[in-house]
């Protein structure tokens, strides 16, 4: 297993390199070595990295988490909220919706499976989102009317809201007893409950780190630990108490931020780091995942019908920011950062053909299920991630610090 990563490290800091000179963003090299040392081309890493590599996704999931939580601040968001909160919903649902209508007419599905299949293809990738927008932030890049904040925070939720969508459509479609409107009301307790558990833990670290002399390394490592128990305890308390331990993850790093902010810099500039290994290692094993045998079954209406949920998730975004005040190529690169697909569907794109097989049921619906899910990252995530970047310097403008706060005070003047 020790050689397989090594092998993985020095393959994927090469491909970065050579798309970076290519200028293409270095996860699609990254993704194409997952792709070619997986198990369905080369076959050259070791099954046992494989069998953890669940494990590896979700502590590189939580170490994005975390990076946005600490770039989040409570000025920032009190100003993009109410689009982010729109954007976390509406978007998805919008997108689902639109591939549960096409997916019955296109992919011979039924409409319970379309739906299943929407729930799959309906999150976007913080994985690919997240550390571009923390990018333009750095830069400063739309910051007069933080854009990258709001898709930042967006995506964020997202992700947690498809997720909860598709357990409970799994259980309805496999016959599993459900009550329907407490799995609803599940959705908005567990964000809740989620911020609240995360809001008290980053006061507890916030308080122990300001009056120890921990390094920031180590305050880095405590707070990766704190966020995988959170998550931890999101399972535990599954089928009884909604919780979110993503977002409780999140909250951590924005109570830090907003009690002291040197702290939560310097965890933010080593979470960076840190992330540097986690991108590798997760654009990778999610590579792995990718059978392209599988995606090319899907064919011309796989294609069809993921085209037609990005249409409908476009339109989705389009009504979140009416009246935002974001001009027109402002809102197209939000309905472009806003598109790509990769780690939720990777991790849960078998999901519906594995729950079918446990049921005794066809498992044809759920084979075709995976390879459009399959064919979602091999599309979305490499275009998506160089539309990102491409549209992001030529619409984004470098603010200065004089102009977000004469923006502000414009705001907050009219209000």
């Amino acid at each position: 297993m020790a050689f397989s990563i090594a092998e993985i490290i020095v393959l994927s800091i090469i491909a970065d390199w050579v798309f970076r000179r290519l200028r293409c963003p270095g996860l699609i090299g990254i993704l194409l070595v997952g792709i070619l040392l997986g198990p369905h081309l080369l076959n050259q890493i070791n099954p046992d990295l494989l069998a953890i590599g669940t494990d590896l996704r979700l502590i590189a999931l939580i170490v994005i988490l975390l990076r946005a939580g600490f770039e989040l601040s409570r000025k920032t968001l009190h100003r993009v909220g109410t689009q982010a909160l729109l954007l976390a919903f509406i978007p998805a649902t919008c997108e689902g919706a639109a591939i549960t209508l096409a997916g019955s007419r296109l992919l011979g599905l039924t409409l319970m499976e379309s739906a299943l299949l929407g729930s799959v293809l309906a999150a976007v990738s913080p994985a690919v989102v997240v550390p571009r927008m923390i990018a333009f932030i750095k830069e400063r890049r739309g910051a007069r009317k933080a854009i990258p904040s709001m898709v930042m925070a967006a995506a964020s939720v997202d992700d947690i809201y498809v997720i909860v969508l598709h357990s409970v459509l799994v259980g309805l479609y496999v016959g599993r007893r459900l009550n329907l409107a407490w799995e609803i009301a599940s959705i908005p307790l567990s964000l809740v409950l989620g911020a609240a558990a995360g809001l008290a833990i980053g006061v507890g670290l916030y308080r122990i780190f300001e009056r120890s002399d921990l390094w920031a390394t180590k305050q880095v490592l405590i707070v990766i630990a704190a966020s995988i128990f959170l998550v931890r305890l999101q399972y535990l308390l599954a089928g009884r108490v909604p919780f979110s331990g993503l977002v409780a993850a999140m909250a951590i790093g924005f109570v830090i931020l907003e009690r002291r902010e040197d702290i939560a810099h310097a965890i933010s500039a080593r979470l960076a780091r840190v992330w540097i290994f986690a991108e590798i290692v997760l654009f990778a094993m999610v590579g792995a995942q990718v059978n392209i045998n599988v995606a090319w079954q899907a064919g011309l209406s796989g294609i069809a019908v993921i085209l037609i949920g990005l249409m409908a998730r476009s339109a989705g975004v389009a009504a979140c920011l009416a009246g935002s005040g974001l001009t027109g190529k402002e809102r197209l690169f939000v309905a472009v950062a806003y598109s790509p697909k990769a780690t939720v569907q990777a991790a849960i794109g078998a999901g519906p053909l594995l729950a079918m097989r446990a049921a005794g049921m066809a498992t044809g619906p759920g084979e075709v299920i995976l390879a459009v899910a399959v064919l979602s990252i091999i599309l979305t995530a490499p275009a998506g991630a160089w539309a990102i970047n491409a549209l992001g310097r030529r619409i984004l403008p470098v603010e200065p610090e004089a102009g977000e706060n004469a923006y502000r005070a414009a705001i907050e003047s009219s209000s």
